[in-house]
């Protein structure tokens, strides 16, 4: 289970941010690549630069390469993955005549490329998302994708019937199911209101609230997927808007602590449970990538001008002191 949202303030700077909800890490730490990294990529592509864009994110480095579970880069750029294990379908094969990029590099690939949203939905068109391991040791992870830069986001699912692009006005995405049906389930709950009810008369009967918050009666409490999609997309489109990159950030990590999962809340089958291992947010506007664990929840800020970006390697970011 995953959340993710996305936000702009009044001067239309882009605020980025995940939940990552599962049973255990994999020793993830921000890492940021420098413009001129060199990054095998899973197969030959002509279009990708040489020197692309500064890249920071939560991931793991595997042989070189950084492994982004969430990103942004240095045009505002921001991409997270997030689980979507029974209807994510990729490419077998490499196909001839495609952008092939295998699903482990897609973050880092579209960080690193693109500048804008508006690029990225063009060369989407040319791309297949190919179920490609980056070794033996890590298999392909079904996921789809948030896409959002400070002109708004879009969400990328490839499914049995191909890659869809989907428009994202929510700002949004959780997991199962399809971001469609998802968007469509909002509509059940349209009544839902940040403002009290008048007070009415039943017959003889004056009934009054008994307090603020009874306008969101009946929306979801538990941890499903469209649950958190719901109260995720409220608490997101009513939170007041704030000034400055502190506010900001702390209206990022409220909203999405309002569809943390706590232990003891979603058991699986082994008998583990799922929890918000961390919530992150990155600002463009300062190349800050804040971070907060289920274990630590204090938020912590990793500048990416805190690390050398003249290498041709990641390096792991260091939180500011």
């Amino acid at each position: 289970m995953c959340t993710g949202i996305r936000f702009t303030d009044a001067e239309d700077a882009m605020y980025f941010g995940r939940n990552l909800d599962w049973m255990q890490g994999y020793g993830e730490r921000v890492v940021a690549t420098p413009p001129a990294a060199k990054i095998p990529p899973a197969f030959e592509r002509d279009g990708d630069p040489a020197v692309g864009h500064a890249v920071i994110g939560m991931g793991i480095v595997v042989a070189g390469i950084p492994l982004y579970f969430d990103c942004g880069n240095d045009a505002g750029l921001a991409v997270a993955g997030l689980n979507f294990p029974h209807s994510a379908r990729y490419a077998a094969e490499p196909r001839q005549g495609s952008v092939n990029v295998a699903a482990y590099e897609f973050p880092f690939w579209i960080a690193r490329t693109f500048s804008s949203l508006d690029e990225v939905r063009v060369a989407l068109a040319s791309v297949t998302v190919v179920a490609k391991p980056v070794n033996e040791h890590l298999p392909v992870a079904n996921l789809h994708w948030l896409i959002g830069d400070a002109t708004g986001s879009i969400v990328v699912e490839c499914m049995e019937e191909g890659m869809r692009v989907w428009e994202n006005d929510a700002d949004v995405l959780t997991n199962e199911p399809d971001f469609g049906w998802q968007r469509t389930n909002l509509r059940n709950y349209l009544t839902l209101t940040d403002e009290d009810p008048d007070a009415a008369a039943w017959g003889a009967m004056k009934l009054a609230p008994f307090g603020s918050g009874l306008g969101m009666q009946g929306i979801p409490g538990d941890y499903s997927g469209p649950s958190r999609f719901v109260k995720a997309a409220f608490v997101n489109s009513h939170y007041p808007a704030q000034t400055g990159e502190a506010a900001n950030v702390t209206r990022l990590f409220r909203t999405l602590g309002s569809v943390a999962v706590p232990e003891g809340a979603a058991k699986m089958a082994d008998g583990s449970h799922e929890k918000t291992l961390y919530t992150s947010c990155f600002s463009p506007a300062t190349m800050t990538y804040y971070h907060a664990t289920y274990d630590d929840p204090r938020i912590r800020s990793y500048p990416i001008s805190s690390v050398d970006l003249a290498g041709s390697e990641p390096v792991f970011v260091p939180p500011a002191a």
